[in-house]
């Protein structure tokens, strides 16, 4: 998935009319467009923030899915009852939803990754519904990355929906880049109309420079995970940030290598630093 950047003038030149209608809004003219619901799974409050940021850009209707035990415990505690239900096979119970899936067209479904997956609830969810005919659209929010994974689980998991694949997926350490980058996905892929810049191509990788290891290890330097070691660089340049595409090797407990690609940015902002946006394993 490409890391969005906006530049001023597209961002001046974009024009937000609405391809999913919710409720309709006051002066609305009467024309036939898809219905859309924004529906999700938040534990900590960040998934949620942005399923709001795609309902207020879309107008969609939006709905939460709410588990009947809570998972209010801290990260650790999260983490610890997640992996024991998966030990054990059980699926997390949730409260039925007030929403009529029969009603929309499109369906946005967000959720936080855990374990490289779906948040327990969401589990739940997804496999209580089939979406037959329906337009589905995956959004996520991560530590380090999960949303190419999930995309295909979702495709799996619903064959008789049209799951589109390229989805949007925000590191939770970046929510403040919620609102530009979901403009630029809703524009891209046809639910909005507007304008934006057309992102150029990462470059060949080629050998990392000591400057660009430097760089690397700023973004990703207090992560609380190692990511490895940056061997190679793949670079591109927008009006607004500079983009690395870092292949780095790590070694596995049992001695193998494994390769990762690690996407940094650094905005042209004054003083910006870089950060690390996602990983793909």
């Amino acid at each position: 998935m490409k890391q969005f950047a906006l530049s001023a003038m597209a961002i001046a030149a974009t024009l937000l009319t609405t391809a999913c209608t919710g409720k309709k809004a006051e002066n609305q003219a009467e024309t036939k467009s898809p219905k859309c619901l924004v529906i999700y799974y938040s534990q900590s409050g960040t998934t949620k923030t942005v399923a709001e940021e795609f309902q207020r850009q879309l107008g969609a209707d939006i709905e939460a899915i709410e588990a009947e035990t809570p998972y209010d415990g801290d990260f650790m505690a999260t983490v610890q009852r997640f992996q024991q239900e998966n030990q054990n096979q059980v699926s997390a119970a949730i409260k039925p939803i007030k929403s009529n899936i029969n009603n929309y067209d499109v369906i946005f479904i967000g959720y936080p990754i855990w374990g490289g997956t779906f948040a327990s609830p969401m589990s739940t969810f997804i496999a209580s519904q089939t979406f037959e005919g329906k337009k589905v659209v995956p959004f996520c929010t991560f530590g380090s990355g999960g949303l190419e994974g999930t995309v295909e689980a979702l495709k799996t998991a619903l064959p008789k929906a049209q799951v589109i694949t390229s989805g949007y997926g925000l590191r939770t350490a970046r929510l403040a880049s919620a609102t530009t980058e979901i403009e630029r996905f809703l524009i891209e892929n046809g639910f909005v109309t507007g304008q934006v810049e057309q992102l150029p191509n990462y470059s060949d990788q080629i050998a990392v420079t000591d400057d660009e290891i430097a760089i690397f290890n700023t973004a990703c330097g207090d992560y609380q995970f190692p990511l490895g070691t940056p061997v190679t660089c793949g670079k591109r340049t927008t009006s607004t940030s500079t983009d690395y595409m870092f292949v780095a090797k790590s070694a596995m407990p049992n001695g193998a290598e494994s390769q990762s690609t690690i996407y940094v940015t650094i905005s042209n902002a004054e003083n910006a630093k870089a950060e690390f946006t996602r990983v793909v394993r």
